[in-house]
């Protein structure tokens, strides 16, 4: 522990299922934990799969065995949820030898068969990624949110945002001249696009986790503390399990912690299991470096250097010479 004033208690973090325990992060395969969780216990599923990428901490297999892989895993996330409980499952598209496969769509009829009801598909929008030459270039994810009943735990309050028109008053009828809205604001929608002063959409611009975003850590394809956050609030409550099967190097599960829930993942790359660690205790020790939820998208102003239209561009005969010499994608 390190020799400064701690911002919070640190809980202790066990490293198998244990009913009463506060942290739990397992090294290992997601399906030897679940054999320890009981039936009806997790109030909130949350997580961003592997995607077949290929990458370090993947075995690159065909989409029909990825998707059969996941299914069994699902089945058994489906037995440990509440009945009022709810999986959010973030997802991208798989790119193979330049065709597109829609993640969220492939896995919809997974999640049907086990009987789940599909509340929301969200899309998570970013403004960095990869630069495609033969496709327009990918900047966006999506969040399919699944209940495992229609009695499911749904906090309005807590994630309504600000109205873009506060002052409207009813035109017509009982209420006229009253207010329109609510005081706590406004229902985000199914759309939210989160802008400086408003969510207007359900598309939620948050940064992608890259390398001068403040939590980038080693791990390749990390998911903002930020996007749970939203999922946290709205569909837990204080003292429920957070469970993060692929947990990658925990951001979930700080999400979790900052709002007084219980937080469990799992991920069988123990060098990522020793970051998460360390995240956590750096959390409580109010170390932790993290994007505030809400902080506004950084819009350019056109005054930075890098807004600005290179030299080379202004000539056209220049960058018809660029063009013909493969320079641009």
């Amino acid at each position: 522990m390190r020799d400064v004033p701690l911002f919070r208690s640190i809980k202790p973090i066990e490293t198998g299922f244990k009913p009463d325990a506060e942290i739990v992060l397992f090294s290992g395969d997601v399906s030897e934990l679940l054999t320890q969780v009981p039936d009806n216990s997790v109030a909130l599923i949350v997580t961003s799969p592997p995607y077949n990428l290929g990458k370090e901490y993947e075995d690159r297999v065909s989409i029909e065995q990825y998707l059969k892989t996941q299914a069994q895993v699902i089945a058994q996330l489906h037995r440990v949820l509440r009945e009022d409980g709810s999986i959010c499952w973030q997802v991208g598209n798989f790119v193979e030898n330049g065709e597109v496969y829609p993640l969220d769509v492939l896995y919809y009829p997974i999640f049907k068969e086990l009987g789940m009801r599909l509340r929301n598909r969200i899309i998570w929008k970013f403004g960095h990624g990869l630069h495609a030459s033969r496709r327009f270039s990918g900047r966006y994810e999506t969040i399919l949110w699944f209940t495992k009943s229609d009695r499911y735990v749904f906090n309005l309050d807590a994630v309504r945002v600000p109205a873009k028109y506060p002052g409207k008053r009813h035109f017509k009828g009982p209420n006229k001249g009253k207010p329109s809205g609510n005081p706590l604001g406004k229902n985000p929608s199914d759309v939210w696009e989160i802008l400086v002063q408003d969510w207007e959409e359900l598309v939620w611009d948050i940064p992608n986790v890259k390398s001068n975003h403040p939590e980038k850590t080693v791990h390749p394809c990390q998911f903002p503390i930020e996007l749970v956050e939203r999922c946290v609030l709205a569909l837990t409550n204080e003292g429920d399990w957070v469970f993060d099967p692929y947990m990658g190097v925990g951001s979930a599960l700080i999400a979790a912690l900052m709002h007084d829930r219980r937080a469990m993942g799992c991920e069988k790359e123990a060098a990522y299991v020793e970051i998460a660690r360390q995240r956590i205790v750096d959390y409580f020790n109010g170390t932790l470096r993290y994007r505030p939820m809400g902080k506004p998208v950084y819009q350019p102003t056109g005054k930075e250097k890098v807004s600005q239209i290179p030299e080379e561009w202004k000539e056209p005969s220049q960058v018809r010479l660029l063009e013909e010499q493969g320079e641009y994608e």
